[in-house]
């Protein structure tokens, strides 16, 4: 793969995380997704990337992805990001809390003729329910110590 077509990918997935996350730019998704395209969750084509990238915004409509790593080896891109907002709608499961998160994440995404097939992700996810007041915050602590433990 040449390097020209690396970079071509890299950019490819700026504009994801700046227009397509960030800003709502749902139209950009059939640009940059083939029809191929299969995520982690079993989302499928151009349309099932645009659900995820509704789902994200309407829970939290001041999403931001700050890109921290970008990689490109062959047809893969890795990316390393956090990403900030507030959870003012409903996502998934979860009713809107009004909390704030910030979250790390990571993924590797593999393009095929200039579009993205397949995406591997990675997130914090016990982390960001903890933040958003989905989970208790000393889930999986561990039981308290017992009183004869402190002596």
């Amino acid at each position: 793969m040449s390097d020209q077509t690396r970079d071509e990918n890299k950019r490819s997935i700026e504009r994801l995380f700046d227009a397509g996350f960030n800003q709502g730019d749902l139209a950009l998704v059939d640009q940059l997704v083939g029809p191929e395209y299969v995520g982690p969750r079993g989302e499928k084509g151009p349309a099932g990337f645009r659900g995820i990238v509704v789902g994200l915004r309407t829970g939290f409509p001041d999403i931001h992805y700050t890109i921290d790593d970008l990689v490109a080896e062959g047809d893969r891109v890795a990316v390393r990001w956090h990403w900030t907002g507030t959870h003012k709608g409903a996502f998934r499961a979860f009713p809107a809390t009004g909390k704030t998160f910030s979250n790390p994440g990571v993924g590797i995404f593999r393009f095929k003729d200039g579009k993205i097939v397949a995406a591997v992700l990675e997130t914090d996810r016990l982390g960001f329910l903890q933040q958003i007041g989905a989970v208790p915050e000393n889930v999986g602590a561990g039981p308290p110590p017992s009183p004869a433990a402190a002596r």
